[in-house]
């Protein structure tokens, strides 16, 4: 009996350890990546394309939003574009502290972290290019400094 008794226990103690990266959050299954965070009080695109329109260059926001993935670095998924309307935000991840993989292209996520406006040198926007694939003569089309919408994520969850 008192083998069965701590056969259970030791049972209980792994199943309450397990380490899931599934993270459910009002009915809604996510993979999360980065810090914990949930989906509770998350912009809306149009909200966060609103909060972009105010800021100038050198401006930050910390907010959660929810988009589209556009597109994601075929190379080691360190960085992804994130639909904004018209517009795309550059997401990188905070401290290069985790990636993304890279077959999540159209899939809703959700992003925590800090929003804010930058200029991308033409070397800069060449390299993200080459990472996604572009072939040689998209990169040598590009050449003029861009202004961007960025984003550092320290918390990203994707809908399964």
């Amino acid at each position: 009996m008192k083998k069965l008794a701590l056969l259970l226990i030791a049972s209980l103690v792994i199943i309450s350890c397990k380490n899931e990266t599934k993270e459910s959050t009002a009915e809604v299954a996510y993979a999360s990546f980065g810090e914990k965070i949930t989906d509770e009080e998350a912009l809306t695109m149009d909200e966060i394309i609103e909060k972009y329109k105010t800021l100038k260059s050198g401006d930050t926001a910390f907010v959660k939003f929810t988009s589209k993935v556009n597109e994601v670095c075929q190379t080691k998924g360190c960085w992804m574009k994130l639909d904004l309307g018209e517009d795309e935000a550059m997401v990188r991840f905070k401290d290069y502290g985790f990636f993304m993989p890279k077959n999540i292209a159209d899939r809703e996520v959700i992003v925590n972290g800090k929003a804010y406006v930058s200029e991308m040198s033409v070397e800069d926007q060449r390299h993200y290019a080459e990472d996604a694939g572009k072939t040689p003569e998209e990169i040598e089309a590009i050449t003029e400094v861009k202004r961007t919408l960025s984003f550092e994520a320290d918390g990203v969850l994707v809908k399964e």
